[in-house]
C-alpha cells in the first residue's frame, strides 16, 4: 500500500521554526513531483511550496523567504523547513506527491492525512 506519512507539526510562538518531514512508502517505482499544502480555518487548501524531480521548487508568495522546500530522494521523503512562523501560517498541512507503482503506469496523485500546525502570537 503505498502512502504519505507527514510528521513534526505542532504548537510554536510567532517567530520560531518548524520542520516538517513526510515520507512515502510502499511499492514505489518513481516519484515526480513532491508539494506542500495547507488548510487554514475557513479557508481553502492552497500551495505552499513545490519540488520537481530535478530539485526546482516554486513557493507561495505568502511564504516566499521563509519556508524552504527540500526533498532526499534515496529516503523517499520532501521536507518543509518554516521560519519566521506567523500566526496566520496556522493551518493543517498536507503533503502531495506524484507517484507511480510500476514503470508502465501513470504518476497517480497521494495525500498524506496532514499535521497540525500551530503558530501563536
Amino acid at each position: 500500500q503505498v502512502q504519505l506519512v507527514e510528521s513534526g507539526g505542532g504548537l510554536v510562538q510567532a517567530g520560531g521554526s518548524l520542520r516538517l518531514s513526510c515520507a512515502a512508502s510502499g511499492r514505489i517505482v518513481g516519484i515526480n513531483a513532491m508539494n506542500w499544502y495547507r488548510q487554514g480555518p475557513g479557508k481553502q487548501r492552497e500551495l505552499v511550496a513545490a519540488i520537481t524531480s530535478g530539485g526546482s521548487t516554486n513557493y507561495a508568495d505568502s511564504v516566499n523567504g521563509r519556508f524552504t522546500i527540500s526533498r532526499d530522494t534515496a529516503k523517499r521523503t520532501v521536507y518543509l523547513q518554516m521560519n519566521s512562523l506567523k500566526p496566520e501560517d496556522t493551518a493543517v498541512y498536507y503533503c502531495n506527491a506524484a507517484m507511480r507503482t510500476m514503470p508502465t503506469m501513470p504518476y497517480q496523485n497521494y495525500w498524506g492525512q496532514g499535521t497540525q500546525v500551530t503558530v501563536s502570537s
